[in-house]
C-alpha cells in the first residue's frame, strides 16, 4: 500500500520574534528573558514549519488586594493578595514565565504610588514583567509614563494602548526600550492600523505586542478565535502589519463570566463551582493557543497548571 502523503501549506510569511526582559548583560536585572513569536507556519502543525518559541504563561497579580474577584480566585491565592511582592513571589513559584502587574483604579493611585509599587515587584521576582494601567486614559499615562521611566532598560510590556492613548504610551516606550501591548476590538483591520500608528511614531515593530482582544467561553469566543486565527494567516502569507506575537487576557475574560463568578443560585447540572470556573478560564485560554495566541495572561494556579500541561503536550 502506497505512503500517504500528508498535504503542507507552504507560507511566505514569518511571525516575528519578540523578547520581553532584559538580564544585566542587556542593560536590565532579569534573572531570564522570554521570547515569543517566529512561527512560520499555524499553531503546532511541526510538520509544515517551525515553532521555535512555544506560547508563554503570565500570571495577574495586583497592586491592591481585588475587590472584585471571586472568592474562588482569592481562597486559591491565599494570604499573597494582600502583599504585592508576597503575590509576586508567589505566581513565579507557581509556574509564570511573565508576571503581569495590573494597577487598580482607587484613590491612592499616582505616578509616585506605581513607580514605588512596581520597584518592588522588580525586585521581588527576576522574571519580565507586563505593566497594564488603571484603564482609565489619563491615569494610564501618568502610571504606565512613570513606570517606564522607573524600568528604563528592562524591556517591560507597557499596556494597554488603543487608538485613543497610544501616543503618550508609545513616546514613553521609546524613550526607555520598552515594548508597547497595542490592543483593539476584535477586528483584523483595527489591529493592523492601530500597528501602523504605532509604527509610524518611531517604535520597532520588534517592540510591539498585538492585543486583539478576546472573550470568555460561551461569550463570543468563536468570533475573537476567528479574528485571532484570520490575524495569524495574514502574517504567514506576508502581510508586514499583522505579524506580531499576539497577547491575550484569558483570565480577566473567564472570571466575569457568569459560570466563573456564579456559586449560587445556579442549576444543580453546572456542577461544582471551583472546578467549572477553572474549567472555563483553562478552556478559554485553550482555544486561545489553538489560534495562535503566544501570551496567555491567567488567573488561577490550577489553569496555570492545565495550560503549560497542554502547551507541552501540543510543543512535543
Amino acid at each position: 500500500m502506497p505512503a500517504i502523503e500528508i498535504p503542507k501549506e507552504k507560507w511566505s510569511g514569518k511571525v516575528r520574534e519578540i523578547t520581553l526582559g532584559a538580564t544585566a548583560d542587556e542593560g536590565g536585572t532579569r534573572a531570564k528573558t522570554v521570547t515569543v513569536g517566529g512561527q512560520n507556519s499555524m499553531p503546532f502543525l511541526h510538520f509544515e514549519g517551525d515553532s521555535p518559541n512555544p506560547p508563554a504563561i503570565a500570571i495577574e497579580i495586583q497592586d491592591r488586594k481585588p475587590a472584585d474577584w471571586s472568592s474562588v480566585l482569592l481562597d486559591a491565592w491565599g494570604d499573597v493578595t494582600e502583599d504585592v511582592v508576597a503575590w509576586a513571589k508567589a505566581a513565579e513559584e507557581k509556574g509564570a514565565d511573565v508576571i503581569l502587574l495590573k494597577f487598580g483604579l482607587h484613590d491612592g493611585i499616582n505616578a509616585d504610588y506605581a513607580r514605588k509599587t512596581f520597584r518592588k515587584v522588580l525586585e521581588a521576582t527576576g522574571l519580565p514583567i507586563i505593566v497594564f494601567g488603571p484603564g482609565q486614559a489619563e491615569l494610564d499615562n501618568e502610571v504606565l509614563v512613570a513606570i517606564a521611566d522607573e524600568g528604563k532598560g528592562e524591556r517591560l510590556v507597557l499596556g494597554v494602548c488603543d487608538d485613543k492613548n497610544y501616543r503618550t504610551i508609545v513616546a514613553a516606550a521609546l524613550g526607555n526600550e520598552h515594548i508597547v501591548d497595542a490592543r483593539t476590538a476584535m477586528d483584523v483591520n483595527l489591529s493592523k492600523q492601530l500597528n501602523i500608528l504605532i509604527n509610524d511614531m518611531g517604535l520597532p515593530m520588534e517592540r510591539i505586542m498585538m492585543d486583539p482582544t478576546t472573550a470568555a467561553l460561551g461569550y463570543g469566543m468563536e468570533y475573537g478565535y476567528s479574528v485571532m486565527e484570520r490575524l495569524r494567516l495574514a502574517a504567514l502569507q506576508g502581510d508586514s502589519m499583522t505579524q506580531q506575537p499576539m497577547l491575550v487576557t484569558p483570565g480577566e475574560e473567564a472570571w466575569r463570566a457568569k459560570e466563573a463568578r456564579a456559586g449560587e443560585d445556579v442549576p444543580e447540572a453546572w456542577g461544582d463551582w471551583a472546578e467549572r470556573a477553572v474549567n472555563w478560564e483553562t478552556i478559554t485560554a485553550g482555544a486561545l493557543v489553538e489560534s495562535g495566541a503566544d501570551i496567555l495572561a491567567l488567573r488561577h494556579p490550577e489553569s496555570v497548571k492545565r495550560v503549560r500541561a497542554m502547551i507541552d503536550a501540543l510543543a512535543k
